[in-house]
């Protein structure tokens, strides 16, 4: 096969579609409206799906993986935001690894984002 990937885009839901909104544009993303319950946010050429679905065993065992350039310069730029204050959310702290750095956030409906640099 010979891919020409243009871009991946993943679906997550929310438990509270305006709430998840909100967290998301704190974080910085920039949405477009699809429809009423179903959105696109984007950051540069990289863009998620957020609609307005909640099923508890899916959400709560969804994980997304984004390559910053510095994990621990993106938690402290996360922990100034005061997301844990505003939505409630868990942010675990950076961990160094053999393979890079990440640290941790849950979005308001139990999505996990690892935020993460890997070594070069």
């Amino acid at each position: 096969m010979n891919h020409s990937i243009k871009s991946i885009r993943p679906f997550i839901g929310a438990k509270n579609f305006e709430v998840s909104r909100s967290f998301y544009r704190d974080l910085g993303f920039e949405e477009v409206v699809l429809e009423s319950n179903f959105s696109v946010f984007k950051s540069g050429d990289t863009a998620f799906y957020l609609q307005d679905y909640y099923d508890k065993n899916w959400i709560e065992n969804t994980m997304i993986f984004l390559e910053v350039d510095d994990a621990e310069r993106y938690y402290n730029e996360l922990f100034a935001l005061n997301l844990t204050e505003k939505y409630g959310v868990k942010l675990t702290p950076t961990r160094h690894l053999d393979w890079g750095s990440e640290c941790f956030l849950h979005d308001p409906s139990g999505v996990l984002w690892h935020f993460g640099t890997f070594k070069k």
